[in-house]
């Protein structure tokens, strides 16, 4: 096939790039250059996206000789990727920015394009498996759990992932860099970017701060409605929120307060204990199915990237999936992804569906 890898620069792509070339296929390597004014240099582990990046993922190109172009998505990224994670926050919602860039920039602008130019798929270095049954490709959870990215794959459509190659799915991290030296790439031991990569300093409470000024409003505490403090605006906070919430006086019982939910249209940050944060159900807007659903679904849910899952019942009622969680998580923030899944040992839990929360109880 002719396949287009995306290299961001780290080694994951780079090995996942090497595997598609070793594999017989016809492949080109593409560089995304998602920042108007990118930096020059990575600060350790934090972020991605800069010339640092873009010369990495040349160089690893080069090793394994194969042609390589950057592609200027900078104000694609910044519309439907930056913009939307600053309106979620002032929205009150918690989005997921890695979701919504697989989701809009690497399997919608990018993909569109590569399928434009005569390309048969797209290679990444996510960490997740497919599969195919009854002429339908399949999403499932990678071999190695603590790497897995099946849960920001979740909102990819069949006809996208059939387009998509993932070839780390069967492999750990330590194999992936284990190889990457054996194949002489220069990013075998380059560090991980974590974070969210367009706040590479990490401070995500200054940057919306910049973006949405100050918006003032009040800390209630949930149960008796008394104010506890004041805020510069609930984008300051999140579902499950602990720490820097500014409230002098402690609870009477002693223990820690959390954010239970946010009002923007009265600027209210609701607390209360941690009992207060537990849930048992989830309702979900724009749901995308792999599976029929003709009634309620055993499954296991998950909420977040890593962690935040627990045996369910979904079920698809209406433009809604509803998910019935049998045991209660905590920090299910509206704006987050919930993914169902198929339990499967052997071949990787199936995702079934994915939809972005809009309510919990």
């Amino acid at each position: 096939m002719r396949v287009l890898a995306a290299m961001s620069g780290g080694v994951d792509s780079a090995v996942a790039a090497a595997r598609a070339v070793e594999a017989g296929h016809d492949v080109t390597g593409v560089h995304l250059a998602l920042s108007a004014k990118p930096g020059t240099l990575r600060t350790g582990a934090r972020g991605c996206c800069t010339l640092e990046d873009a010369r990495d993922a040349r160089r690893a190109a080069d090793a394994l000789g194969i042609p390589f172009y950057v592609w200027d998505f900078a104000e694609r990224f910044t519309e439907d990727v930056v913009e939307d994670f600053v309106a979620e926050y002032a929205a009150g919602r918690t989005p997921n920015p890695c979701l919504r860039c697989n989701e809009k920039i690497k399997f919608e602008a990018l993909l569109d394009k590569a399928v434009a130019l005569g390309f048969d798929a797209v290679c990444t270095g996510h960490y997740a498996r497919l599969s195919t049954a009854g002429g339908r490709v399949e999403l499932r959870r990678s071999a190695d759990d603590g790497k897995d990215q099946s849960y920001v794959l979740a909102s990819l459509t069949r006809e996208q992932l059939s387009h998509a190659m993932f070839p780390l799915g069967g492999s750990t991290k330590t194999e992936v860099r284990a190889e990457a030296e054996r194949r002489g790439l220069q990013v075998a031991r380059k560090p991980d970017s974590h974070d969210i990569c367009f706040i590479p300093d990490g401070d995500t409470r200054g940057f919306l701060a910049g973006r949405l000024g100050e918006q003032p409003g009040l800390l209630v505490d949930d149960t008796t409605g008394a104010v506890l403090g004041r805020h510069a605006g609930v984008h300051e906070f999140t579902v499950g929120q602990r720490k820097g919430l500014g409230i002098d006086a402690p609870a009477p019982d002693g223990r820690p307060r959390y954010v239970l939910s946010l009002e923007p249209i009265t600027g209210t940050v609701r607390v209360g204990s941690a009992e207060r944060l537990k849930v048992t159900e989830i309702v979900a807007r724009r749901p995308v199915t792999r599976v029929e659903f003709e009634g309620p679904v055993e499954c296991v849910a998950q909420v977040r990237a890593h962690g935040g899952l627990a045996p369910a019942v979904a079920e698809l009622v209406g433009d809604e999936l509803r998910v019935r969680l049998r045991e209660p998580l905590s920090g299910v923030a509206p704006g987050q992804a919930v993914a169902v899944y198929r339990p499967d040992a052997e071949a990787g839990d199936l995702v079934l569906a994915s939809a972005t929360i809009s309510s919990t109880g």
